[in-house]
């Protein structure tokens, strides 16, 4: 789907290293006070390293790991980081390494008897796992946000994943055995011009599908229609999206 000359709804590693939008670092903080250590933290799913980054900050070493080679690819290089390829039920560290292990945006993917094995086998005594969402974007109440909202629930509502719903409530039915600790409310919070919303609309694993269905004159109404609301495009307006945690410790 192109408006003028872009292609806002093409994906891949790069557009997802570009759009996505990253945490807070105060995530990054309250997660590494509860690890027992700062040897290590493991970063599971990692992507592009969005959150690996912001552990950076806080651990002498973090391993970052995704599946996809892709995403590897397009992570910023960071001497303080090794990011591997990998599988959530197969991670490539020594038993007992981890100080902490995250999955940010990705435990909804993973087959979870076998991640929690292995979080179990590469956690060092009292280590601590924590499964960060965020939920749908949101902007000032109004026509805009309205238009997003009906688009990602109704336009490309039935091209959601199964696994979106764990998103949206935040993990809440998942199952997570571990004994929970409570992690403070927070939120990503951005000013995003409407190419940049446009952009990060297009990593949706919702707008792939519509896109695989042949549904391109339905995403098209809506970038048409997103920019006819906007008014000058190089706007910045306020988004942001709640962050759920479930923070548990490994024993």
């Amino acid at each position: 789907m192109t408006t003028g000359a872009t292609n806002w709804f093409d994906q891949g590693g790069a557009n997802y290293a570009r759009y996505r939008p990253d945490y807070p670092d105060e995530l990054a903080a309250a997660l590494a006070a509860l690890a027992p250590d700062r040897r290590l933290a493991v970063d599971v799913g990692c992507g592009n390293g969005q959150f690996t980054r912001r552990l950076a900050e806080y651990f002498e070493a973090v391993v970052g790991v995704d599946p996809s080679a892709d995403q590897i690819a397009h992570a910023v290089p960071d001497a303080r980081i090794d990011y591997r390829c990998a599988a959530a039920e197969a991670l490539p560290l020594e038993d007992g390494a981890a100080s902490l292990l995250t999955a940010a945006q990705a435990a909804h993917w993973f087959d979870l008897p076998a991640f929690h094995a292995e979080a179990r086998r590469i956690g060092m005594d009292g280590a601590a796992i924590a499964l960060v969402s965020y939920g749908v974007a949101r902007l000032d109440p109004g026509a805009i946000n309205d238009r997003l909202a009906h688009f990602h629930d109704e336009d490309v509502g039935p091209y959601w994943p199964s696994e979106r719903h764990m998103v949206e409530n935040g993990y809440a039915d998942m199952d997570f055995p571990f004994p929970a600790i409570a992690v403070p409310a927070m939120a990503i919070h951005r000013d995003w011009n409407a190419h940049q919303l446009l952009g990060y609309v297009g990593t949706w694993s919702a707008v792939r599908r519509a896109r695989e269905a042949g549904q391109e004159q339905r995403l098209s109404d809506f970038a048409t229609d997103l920019l006819d609301l906007w008014g000058d495009p190089e706007r910045q307006r306020a988004i942001s999206w709640p962050i759920s945690v479930r923070a548990g410790r490994l024993s």
